[in-house]
């Protein structure tokens, strides 16, 4: 499968993912399970990742970034992936969904202020759009942002919100008027800003090592110059985020499918049972021959779609199909994988027990598979 997709790619391309994978083969792999247990990573791995050249790709030189495309970012988590830990991975990703707003705002001193000493790992940013009880819903959110004078006075609550219980910035979507689409606003807020509180990390099914807050805000006064970009235009750039949040969330869903599937072959060959390898009954074989195909499926939607946002499109109805499939095999193959360890994989020190757990959220992030569905469903018929 290998040679099939080294043909999407360029010595660009194949760069950033040798990288990344050299980068989390030394800085998280030897520390992924003890990161996982105690469900966050050493802080100090962000000035690492960044002098590494792994935190900013995707992001423009101009503010601070690596640059690269769409493609770049998927290779960018394929490497990153290899570290043992999703959490990992997706913690250190979180700027990757806060910072967008800002940067296509054109407004330098926020770029100043925020995007650029995150992108060099001094702080980290968070996007605090989900609420208690709106999730896919983003018309439905109800934090308030009222005008005081120079400053806005948010009121309101977060959920499940990434890197949020220790972030230094929340990216956080308000409700600025009451019309449901034209009343949303995007704020840059410090954490530290009073009235801004967190409470204990969440407790998650996966993803474990990459901490998720649920937030308070209470009378939290922020001056006018912290609004990105203009009023009332939230929804539009919450949607643009949406996007490549997606695309990135289907990179998710193919890598842990594919690394399930490289393990199980791997153990299939080794595991020996009535004296032969197991990987000899027909079984197992077809077995990986269904995961196989997954993969394949799953991973070259992706890379076409990845293609036609670099080549200057934004396929809407093939990023949802994309995030569906991909986040379909990642569940699939898992399980697979996991019958075929056997009882070694129910353990959770390996690594293909850590991702069955962390596959269950692709159906769930970044809008629902039943969302997607409506989404498709809007343009086809």
């Amino acid at each position: 499968m290998s040679d099939f997709f080294e043909n999407y790619l360029d010595d660009t391309h194949r760069a950033v993912r040798a990288n990344a994978q050299k980068f989390a083969e030394k800085e998280i792999a030897p520390h992924a399970y003890a990161w996982e247990e105690a469900g966050i990573f050493d802080r100090e791995l962000y000035p690492r990742a960044a002098k590494a050249g792994v935190l900013g790709i995707g992001f423009p030189e101009e503010v601070g970034g690596e640059g690269g495309g769409a493609l770049h970012t998927l290779m960018n988590i394929e490497g990153m992936m290899q570290g043992g830990s999703t959490g990992v991975t997706v913690g250190l990703g979180s700027l990757g969904i806060a910072l967008p707003a800002i940067v296509r705002s054109e407004n330098q001193d926020l770029i100043d202020r925020f995007v650029r000493p995150t992108l060099r790992g001094e702080m980290i940013a968070s996007l605090a759009v989900t609420e208690p009880n709106t999730g896919s819903d983003v018309a439905g959110v109800r934090t308030r942002a009222s005008r005081d004078g120079d400053d806005y006075i948010i009121n309101g609550a977060k959920m499940f919100i990434t890197s949020g219980t220790r972030a230094d910035l929340l990216v956080t979507l308000c409700r600025t008027s009451d019309s449901p689409h034209g009343g949303l606003s995007f704020f840059a807020i410090p954490s530290n800003t009073p009235g801004v509180n967190c409470e204990a990390p969440l407790r998650k099914t996966g993803w474990w090592a990459s901490d998720t807050a649920s937030l308070q805000f209470d009378n939290v006064r922020v001056p006018k110059t912290n609004l990105i970009g203009s009023e009332g235009s939230g929804f539009y750039a919450v949607m643009q985020n949406f996007q490549m949040e997606r695309l990135a969330l289907a990179a998710y869903g193919y890598t842990t499918a594919e690394i399930a599937y490289n393990l199980a072959k791997q153990y299939a060959h080794d595991r020996e049972a009535f004296g032969r390898p197991i990987g000899k009954f027909q079984v197992i074989r077809h077995k990986l021959v269904d995961m196989a195909t997954q993969v394949t499926t799953a991973k070259t939607l992706a890379y076409q779609v990845a293609h036609a946002i670099d080549r200057g499109g934004m396929p809407i109805v093939e990023v949802s199909m994309a995030k569906n499939v991909c986040a379909d095999a990642a569940m699939s193959v898992t399980y697979d994988a996991v019958q075929i360890f056997g009882g070694m994989g129910y353990m959770r020190e390996n690594y293909v027990e850590r991702l069955s757990r962390d596959a269950r959220l692709l159906h769930i992030g970044g809008g629902t598979t039943e969302i997607m569905k409506e989404i498709i469903g809007k343009q086809i018929l």
